[in-house]
């Protein structure tokens, strides 16, 4: 078995062994990269001179804590220093950070090794990486067919083995949706558990920075590094962190599991169903309690997700003026023509609808008939889950209601591109954890089973998840991209 085809752990043994060295790590990652790179398309920015600089330093100092050596990607809307971190936008195609991003530096300080930066939706705005200002990411299952988005870069570097593991974001199912789609493990923590500075902002009360892998276990190694307060970020919450790694464990006997029959309705894809009822009987195998509840409010939470989300990202992107970095019509006559026309030229059609939309919403006449009213669904469907939560340690649903759907077969109808999120943006709405895990597959596609948790408690997420997975082998399934 080649190291790049090893998860994150399983690499991390033979570090601390001294069966292999990070450069020899890195030199295996950069040559499957260039195996199904031209195939995938899921890195916007490479770095292997960096990255064997990186490795070879970590190698001489035996650093065996952590992830020291392991290479990984980076979301490119995570700003880290002296590599370009573009939002998959031509308004940011030449902007370069000089300064990590929280997570970023967590990871640095870990002895992670950063190889590069990873395609997405521009501004973290869509559902398939389509919306990228370079290029398209690719299904590694399916290569005629969308990775998922907004992080689709992330969970297909991923799935196709080019890394062990990748920081992604998550607005409104923009971690889940894609690990659905591809076939891995993709958590979104607690809105707060983690740090958002330097993340360039969508939409600042949902986006929450999350963890791709192949494996739990890894999962959870990477939450204990980037987890815990900052007091550089106000909405990151000081509170006691666990060790993650401590609910590696198969015993779920007693736990109790809802499954809420809004999530299992017409519109969900009758192979997604039947994974997820299975997963569900597995979980009944393993002693856990499983039981059908409401969540009454959810058909409500795709229309306020998507003029909460909108309205502030209006707000969030009007610092992409062409001022202070980025790109600038140097040609412009005048300010105000300067301002329109960078932007104009900058953002692309999904971020161009979307600002209107939110600026729409927010504007004068329209705030408390729309802006406000969506506020007030979102404290109801923040309301349905506490009300389950008092009887339930869990929450069980299929992560989408589909399995990856063609390239361009959703592009030209913004509606139903919408809906791949109903499964998803409730959570963010709430403000909950949220994992997805393979549970199964449909017509040879990945599916992905959500588990969703309460405020902070990402433990039983992964507790439940590694359970699920010690007892199934979705997990090990690899896709077939035609190389070695």
């Amino acid at each position: 078995m080649d190291l790049y085809e090893l998860t994150l752990h399983e690499l991390q043994e033979k570090l601390y062994n001294k069966q292999v060295s990070s450069e020899e790590i890195v030199k295996s990652v950069f040559a499957r990269i260039k195996e199904v790179e031209d195939k995938m398309q899921a890195f916007i920015t490479l770095d292997e001179e960096g990255a064997l600089d990186r490795a070879r330093k970590y190698d001489a100092r035996g650093n065996l804590s952590s992830i020291a050596g392991i290479p990984y990607g980076l979301k490119d809307i995570i700003c880290s220093q002296g590599m370009k971190t573009t939002c998959a936008s031509k308004i940011l195609d030449n902007f370069v950070p000089f300064y990590d991003a929280t997570v970023a530096a967590r990871l640095k300080e870990a002895g992670g090794v950063l190889i590069g930066k990873l395609n997405m939706d521009e501004f973290a705005m869509g559902s398939s990486t389509e919306q990228s200002a370079f290029f398209p990411t690719r299904n590694p299952w399916d290569l005629e067919r969308v990775p998922g988005g907004s992080s689709g870069g992330s969970a297909a570097a991923v799935a196709a083995c080019e890394i062990p593991f990748a920081l992604g974001t998550d607005t409104g199912g923009s971690i889940r949706q894609p690990a659905s789609f591809c076939g891995v493990v993709g958590l979104k923590p607690t809105y707060g558990r983690v740090s958002r500075y330097g993340v360039i902002a969508y939409a600042s009360s949902l986006d929450q920075v999350g963890v791709f892998s192949r494996e739990v276990r890894d999962c959870a190694l990477v939450l204990n590094i980037i987890a815990g307060g900052d007091p550089l970020d106000s909405t990151c919450v000081d509170i006691e962190k666990p060790d993650y790694t401590a609910f590696l464990k198969d015993n779920i006997k007693g736990l109790k599991i809802a499954y809420p029959r809004e999530y299992f309705q017409e519109g969900i894809e009758r192979g997604i169903k039947d994974a997820v009822k299975q997963a569900l009987l597995k979980y009944e195998e393993l002693g856990a309690i499983v039981e059908e509840v409401s969540l009454p409010h959810s058909e409500y939470a795709l229309p306020a997700y998507y003029l909460v989300a909108t309205a502030e990202a209006s707000a969030n992107l009007a610092r992409f003026d062409g001022v202070r970095y980025g790109l600038r019509d140097f040609e412009a006559e005048n300010v105000i023509q300067m301002f329109s026309s960078t932007r104009a030229a900058g953002f692309g059609d999904e971020v161009k609808m979307r600002i209107m939309l939110g600026t729409y919403a927010l504007s004068s006449g329209y705030y408390d008939a729309y802006y406000l009213k969506a506020l007030k669904v979102r404290r109801l469907i923040k309301n349905d889950f506490d009300k389950v939560f008092n009887d339930f340690d869990l929450i069980v649903a299929p992560t989408t209601p589909t399995t990856a759907f063609k390239l361009g077969e959703q592009t030209g109808d913004p509606l139903t591109l919408y809906m791949n999120d109903i499964l998803t943006v409730p959570i963010n709405m709430a403000g909950l954890p949220g994992m997805s895990i393979p549970c199964g597959f449909a017509e040879g596609l990945p599916v992905g089973m959500q588990l969703i948790g309460k405020p902070f408690d990402e433990g039983t997420l992964i507790k439940a998840a590694y359970a699920f997975e010690q007892n199934t082998d979705y997990h090990t399934a690899r896709p077939d991209l035609g190389v070695k």
